[in-house]
């Protein structure tokens, strides 16, 4: 390096133009594909962080006095949201009982139990809840983000329910004393039931 040169501190020039080449930022300038951000705007964090401002994250909803904890719904409450969702189908099976002489009768109340299945089960695999849910005030979610579980996986847990059956009805009565009140289904599928009240 000589006295005078254009490049007193060894930075590499593009031979053309005589200025620092590409992939060497000049001083006081952000590198290629940086964020650029107005003046006057503060910068955004990116993804992964907490929101400011009081903006909800993703996760379980924020509930005073409960903090990051969900507050899991008891086997009574779980209990007597299966039991509404029977009194739902009631009726549909009433008319298949009632009409067992009549085949269009039969045929209408075996539809509608169907039909209503299919809605359960879209309802709860949506937003979580069942009619029988909804009404004891209780939810089921994903027990990794507090979302719910989605349709398909909703049936996948439906169809786990076989285990809850197995050893004299053990993972029916399992949320009774498990510390995430679980069934045996809740644990294969990774799903909790949390009180929204």
């Amino acid at each position: 390096m000589s006295y005078g040169s254009p490049n007193p501190y060894g930075q590499p020039q593009d031979p053309q133009q005589g200025q620092p080449g590409y992939g060497y930022p000049q001083q006081g300038q952000p590198g290629y594909g940086a964020p650029q951000t107005p003046p006057g705007v503060p910068p955004q964090q990116g993804y992964g962080y907490p929101q400011q401002g009081g903006q909800p994250g993703y996760g379980y909803p924020q509930q005073p006095g409960y903090g990051a904890q969900p507050p899991y719904a008891n086997w009574g409450q779980r209990f007597l949201g299966t039991l509404v969702d029977g009194l739902v189908f009631a009726v549909p099976y009433i008319l298949v009982i009632v009409g067992k002489d009549a085949p269009a009768l039969v045929s209408l109340g075996a539809l509608a139990v169907l039909g209503l299945a299919i809605w359960q089960l879209i309802q709860e695999g949506r937003t979580g809840q069942t009619v029988g849910k909804k009404a004891l005030g209780i939810r089921l979610v994903r027990e990794i983000d507090g979302q719910p579980l989605g349709v398909g996986m909703a049936f996948v847990r439906r169809l786990a329910h076989f285990l809850d059956s197995l050893a004299c009805y053990l993972g029916w009565l399992w949320p009774a004393w498990d510390a995430k009140k679980q069934t045996f289904a809740d644990k294969v599928c990774s799903s909790i039931v949390i009180r929204t009240q």
